[in-house]
């Protein structure tokens, strides 16, 4: 059973990559397969579809960023810096990752983006609940800018332009 669940990992994993650099829709389960060093039904013996080995990749892109999130502790005039370089870190050492989120809420797959915004708003009400339980004002607010501000790093990251985040190293 390990050497199963080793394999679907191994997919999943080659699979980041894949959809990072391709896209979703230009993304194809052989691409991941070869890629993983398997066979396209091998991949198919864990994942229905393509939706369904995407939607795998992105809960594992997502939980990585709210569990990293989840771990920052900090008082509240340091939590959203504390919190930010965190992030920072991600994009750093799981890259692809990263540009999947980046790019998840862009898929016109209704069965994809409703995946993606429950992900999204799930990511939303735990940092709104963070930013109360520490007294940071106006909560709601405080972790839509804090989502806006990632989408914008990570975007001038993809693009090279530093241009776009002047003195984000201060938070």
């Amino acid at each position: 059973m390990a050497v199963r669940e080793d394999k679907k990992e191994i997919i999943i994993e080659n699979a980041v990559g894949v959809f990072a650099e391709r896209g979703y829709y230009k993304a194809t389960t052989a691409m991941v397969a070869k890629a993983a060093g398997v066979t396209q039904p091998y991949v198919f013996h864990f994942f229905e579809n393509k939706e369904e080995l995407f939607k795998a990749v992105i809960d594992r892109a997502f939980g990585r960023i709210y569990d990293t999130f989840a771990e920052v502790h900090a008082p509240a005039d340091q939590l959203i810096e504390t919190m930010g370089h965190a992030f920072e870190q991600i994009i750093q050492t799981q890259r692809d990752e990263v540009l999947m989120v980046m790019q998840a809420h862009a898929i016109s797959d209704l069965g994809i983006r409703e995946h993606v915004s429950k992900l999204f708003l799930t990511m939303f009400e735990s940092l709104t609940k963070k930013f109360e339980k520490v007294g940071i004002p106006n909560a709601k607010e405080a972790a839509a800018h804090f989502i806006g501000t990632g989408l914008l790093i990570t975007l001038a990251e993809v693009l090279n332009l530093p241009q776009l985040t002047p003195g984000k190293d201060n938070c």
